[in-house]
């Protein structure tokens, strides 16, 4: 017996009607994930000029080359994400060679662009979390308190503070490896690592 096909998500639709060059589908896409990948870019560059600039230069990509988007790969949200991501390294990469002068400690350089760019990357997937689970973190991770303190000021049980902050964790974890996984694939802009 055959089973019906599934509808196409919103990214997917999306896709075809950028595809087909429908301008109110890049306005309902800037509309949608602008603010979140303003917010990455600007989180990474600490810099909002460069930021917004870097927002006008992804939606326009995604305007000229709506194929760059897979679908069966994940959510046109995460492939945003991992686009601004890449391009917000680089441009933190040249920023920091320029501001560097010869001989100087590359290494101590780098490492600061990667704690930018994973402590960017975390806030990120944290912000992406369903609100239960986001304010759990928050309360409990970024406040620095005891899940008791947790369950008594959200109003839920220890136990379910618990779950979910272990579901919360699960899911950054999850994101992040996926994200990287993306990021090692050849033609992605990561630095091959020898």
């Amino acid at each position: 017996m055959a089973t019906p096909e599934r509808p196409p998500r919103w990214d997917e639709q999306l896709q075809r009607r950028l595809a087909r060059g429908e301008e109110t589908a890049l306005g309902e896409l800037y509309d949608q994930l602008a603010p979140m990948v303003h917010g990455l870019a600007g989180r990474i560059l600490a810099d909002q000029t460069a930021a917004a600039q870097l927002t006008r230069e992804i939606f326009a990509h995604v305007w000229e080359h709506p194929e760059d988007f897979d679908p069966a790969r994940g959510s046109l949200r995460s492939w945003l994400g991992a686009l601004t991501h890449t391009r917000a390294v680089e441009r933190l990469r040249v920023r920091r060679a320029a501001e560097h002068l010869p001989g100087c400690d590359t290494r101590g350089a780098e490492a600061e662009i990667r704690a930018v760019a994973t402590a960017a990357r975390v806030q990120y997937v944290v912000d992406s979390l369903p609100q239960t689970l986001r304010e759990t973190i928050a309360v409990t991770y970024y406040d620095g308190r005891t899940y008791r303190e947790t369950a008594r000021l959200l109003g839920i049980s220890e136990q379910a503070a618990k779950q979910r902050m272990r579901l919360g964790l699960e899911l950054l974890a999850t994101e992040l490896a996926e994200e990287r996984a993306r990021q090692d694939e050849p033609g992605t802009g990561r630095r091959e690592q020898h």
